[in-house]
């Protein structure tokens, strides 16, 4: 993210991070089961003591799903936004204990190695190349054969369809109970300041970063989610 995305002054502003939590509901299909099935792909691979890096931690709310589903697991949580970061301590209560914050980007978090990785709803606020980077980044940390989870927005990008799936992300939100005012703003927002890349390129990215056996297990309107595995 860079400082002229708009999305950058929402996360750091503490109102909006305190009412972040009623957002992704809305406009993400299935978002508790995102967290569900994370735990779950996470669990085929990673012991019970697991060790978990968590890109994009602000707002606390996978932590707190994963925390609250995975009582011998600790974390590490990184994100740019303080304001963001105080919602995850708050949301945590004692489970706080069991998390190290870090307030930056991922080349900010501790080497590792990890038992296992997410990056959830954050990595399409980056560019290709920055994106690539960061998962490679997440993946040296990693032990190895440790699965990533990621989920982000991504959908076709040719003209015709970009229009049709940012409709259905609007109105998604809308019978999900959002405003229609606040969900005509968000679809702006994602078209205007959101480098989207297709999901064949998404995928194509997470291998291209280093990862190996990369599977899609999620797809929701505009969403996507893959698992991948550390070399």
């Amino acid at each position: 993210m860079t400082e002229s995305n708009p999305f950058v002054a929402m996360f750091e502003s503490p109102d909006s991070a305190a009412n972040y939590a009623d957002g992704p509901a809305k406009f993400t299909p299935g978002f508790t089961d995102i967290h569900r099935m994370a735990g779950v792909l996470i669990r085929e691979r990673a012991p019970d003591n697991a060790h978990v890096l968590v890109h994009g931690a602000g707002g606390g709310l996978e932590l707190a799903a994963f925390a609250g589903a995975n009582p011998g697991w600790t974390f590490v949580g990184v994100d740019p936004a303080r304001a963001m970061l105080d919602e995850a301590r708050r949301r945590l209560g004692e489970n706080t204990a069991r998390v190290r914050f870090h307030e930056g980007y991922i080349d900010d978090a501790p080497t590792g190695p990890f038992d296992a990785a997410t990056s959830l709803l954050t990595l399409h606020f980056l560019e290709r190349d920055a994106r690539i980077q960061t998962i490679a980044a997440i993946a040296e940390r990693l032990k190895s054969g440790a699965p990533f989870v990621a989920v982000h927005s991504s959908f076709p990008q040719d003209e015709t369809a970009r229009e049709q799936w940012l409709s259905r992300y609007e109105a998604f939100a809308i019978a999900s109970g959002a405003k229609p005012e606040m969900a005509a703003a968000a679809r702006t927002a994602v078209a205007s300041n959101l480098p989207i890349l297709a999901p064949d390129e998404d995928a194509a990215i997470l291998s291209q970063a280093g990862l190996s056996g990369v599977t899609s297990f999620y797809a929701g309107f505009t969403w996507h989610g893959w698992i991948g595995y550390a070399p």
